[in-house]
């Protein structure tokens, strides 16, 4: 799914991984939207996410989501 937004950003869903998930990436979890704001590595490939709302996630390994990723156009 790619979508043009009226700022000129092209937003697309992608699967993220713990290896993949990226500052600014939009996850939806039960409902409400979560941006996330810092990320931290964690053992055995696992990764702590900030969200700007203060609430934390663990992503291990085998953890799959699906996002919301907004880039600019070049």
């Amino acid at each position: 799914m790619r979508d043009w937004t009226p700022s000129g950003a092209l937003v697309s869903q992608v699967e993220i991984t713990s290896t993949t998930v990226q500052r600014g990436d939009v996850i939806q979890i039960g409902g409400h939207a979560y941006r996330v704001r810092d990320l931290f590595q964690l053992p055995q490939g696992a990764k702590q996410l900030l969200f700007e709302s203060g609430e934390l996630l663990t992503m291990h390994t085998r953890t799959r989501l699906l996002a919301v990723r907004m880039s600019r156009r070049r």
